[in-house]
C-alpha cells in the first residue's frame, strides 16, 4: 500500500521540481513580430543617413535643383561712354522753291523743250509760243517810229529857220512858239514809238518761255499745239527746287529754350531724317531756323531743316522721322530703356549679383536718346542690369543669365 502511494507522489515531486517559465520572456512568434517591425524602421533610417548628403548637395548653390528654380533672364552690363541727346520730330520735306511755269503771252504753244522729271538750270529753254504775232508788232512800232523821227527832224529843221527869221523879224514870235511846241509833241511821240518798240520786244522774248529757277520739272501740263493764255491757271509745268531742300518738323514747347539758346550761341546744330518707320536714315543736314510762334492747340511749335540732297532721296511732301542732335553727354552711364522699370518709390533696375540672385536698385534717369538711357547715380559701369524676364523677378529671386540675341553666352554672366 505504501509502495503505491510514492509513486504518484514521486510523479508530482518531478513536475513541480521544474521551474516556470518566466513571465513576460518572449516565445519565438513574439521574436519574429519583433523582427517584421524593426526592419522596416532600420531601413527607413538608412535611407535618412544616406540620402541627407544628397539633399544637402542638391541645395548647394549653383547645383541643379537650384537652377531648375531660377527664372531666366536676360542681362547686360551697363556701359560708360558718350551719349547724344537727340529730339525727336514728325514732320515733312518741303522744296526751298515752288514754281508754276506760265505763259505771259496768249498764243499757240509751238514748242516744248524739256523731258518731263528732267533737272533744268535757270534760264533753259522750256517751251516757245507762236512769235509771229509779236514780230509784226515789233515791225509796226519800228515802221511808226521812224515816221515820228523823220516829222520831228522837219519840225526841228522849221524852227531852226522860224528863228533866224524871228531875229529879222519877218516873223512872228507866236509862229515860234507854235512851231517849238511841234518839235516837243514829236519828241514825245518818238518816246512812245520807242515804248511800243519795247513792249513788242518782250513779248517777243515772253514767246520764249525759260525756266526761272534750278530744280526738277514735273509732268507736262499742256501738249503742242494747244493755245495757251496769261491767265491760265494751270499752267505748262511746276519746277521744285529739290537742292538744297527744306524739312518742317515740329517739337515740344518744353523742348524750345535748349534750342532756343544754342542757336543764339551760334552753334551749329546736326538733324538727321529717316524714313517712315524711323528705321533708315536718309539724310544729313542742319538746322536752319525757329518758328516766331507756338501753335497753342498742340503745344508745338514749327523748325525748318536744310538738306544738301546731292543724291536727291528727299522729295517734296515726303513724311519723314527728324532727329535734331541737342547735346552729348560725356561719360555717361548707358543702359538700354528697357532696364528701366518704375514703381511707387521711383526708377530702378534689377542689378545681377555675383551669386546669381537679383537685387532692385533705384537710380536717377537722365537723358534718353532712343534705345538708350543714361543713368545719373545709382548704377556702376559693368554692372549686370536685366532687360528682359523682370516681370518674374523680386528682390532677392535667383536667376539664370541668358545673353542677348547675337552675343556671346560669355557676355551675360555677371561681373565678378
Amino acid at each position: 500500500m505504501t509502495t503505491h502511494r510514492d509513486a504518484p507522489s514521486a510523479s508530482i515531486d518531478t513536475a513541480a521540481s521544474q521551474p516556470p517559465p518566466a513571465r513576460g520572456a518572449p516565445t519565438s512568434r513574439s521574436k519574429r513580430w519583433l523582427w517584421l517591425v524593426l526592419l522596416p524602421l532600420l531601413g527607413w533610417a538608412a535611407y535618412r543617413v544616406l540620402a541627407k548628403p544628397a539633399t544637402q548637395q542638391s541645395t548647394a548653390p549653383g547645383n541643379s535643383a537650384r537652377q531648375a528654380a531660377a527664372v531666366p533672364v536676360v542681362a547686360v552690363a551697363a556701359q560708360q561712354g558718350d551719349l547724344p541727346v537727340y529730339l525727336n520730330g514728325l514732320g515733312s520735306i518741303t522744296a526751298f522753291n515752288t514754281v508754276t511755269v506760265r505763259s505771259r503771252v496768249d498764243g499757240q504753244l509751238t514748242k516744248v523743250a524739256f523731258q518731263e522729271g528732267q533737272f533744268v538750270h535757270e534760264g533753259d529753254l522750256l517751251a516757245e509760243i507762236d512769235p509771229r504775232p509779236f514780230q509784226v508788232q515789233l515791225t509796226q512800232a519800228e515802221g511808226q517810229m521812224a515816221r515820228d523821227a523823220a516829222q520831228l527832224k522837219a519840225a526841228k529843221t522849221n524852227l531852226e529857220r522860224y528863228r533866224e527869221l524871228l531875229t529879222k523879224d519877218f516873223v512872228p514870235r507866236q509862229q515860234v512858239g507854235d512851231q517849238a511846241a511841234t518839235v516837243a509833241q514829236f519828241e514825245g511821240a518818238i518816246k512812245m514809238d520807242q515804248g511800243l518798240i519795247d513792249n513788242a520786244k518782250l513779248q517777243l522774248t515772253y514767246s520764249h518761255i525759260t525756266a526761272p529757277i534750278s530744280g526738277r520739272i514735273g509732268l507736262r501740263l499742256v501738249d503742242v499745239g494747244n493755245m495757251v493764255h496769261a491767265n491760265d491757271q494751270n499752267g505748262l509745268a511746276v519746277i521744285t527746287q529739290v537742292q538744297p531742300i527744306a524739312a518742317l518738323f515740329t517739337i515740344p514747347e518744353d523742348n524750345l529754350p535748349p534750342v532756343i539758346s544754342k542757336l543764339r550761341a551760334g552753334e551749329h546744330l546736326f538733324v538727321d531724317a529717316y524714313d517712315r518707320a524711323g528705321q533708315t536714315k536718309i539724310a544729313e543736314g542742319s538746322l536752319l531756323t525757329v518758328d516766331n510762334q507756338i501753335d497753342q492747340s498742340t503745344g508745338t511749335t514749327r523748325l525748318k531743316a536744310m538738306f544738301q540732297n546731292r543724291d536727291n532721296s528727299l522729295y517734296p511732301n515726303q513724311f519723314v522721322n527728324l532727329r535734331l542732335l541737342l547735346d552729348v553727354k560725356s561719360e555717361a552711364i548707358i543702359v538700354p530703356v528697357a532696364a528701366i522699370q518704375r514703381g511707387p518709390q521711383g526708377t530702378f533696375v534689377y542689378v545681377v549679383k555675383a551669386d546669381q540672385t537679383v537685387e532692385t536698385r533705384a537710380v536717377t534717369l537722365g537723358p534718353t536718346a532712343g534705345n538708350d538711357a543714361s543713368i545719373e547715380s545709382g548704377l556702376a559701369p559693368k554692372e549686370q542690369v536685366v532687360v528682359d524676364g523682370v516681370d518674374k523677378l523680386r528682390a532677392g529671386s535667383p536667376v539664370q543669365v541668358r545673353p542677348p540675341e547675337g552675343t556671346e553666352a560669355s557676355a551675360g554672366k555677371p561681373s565678378a
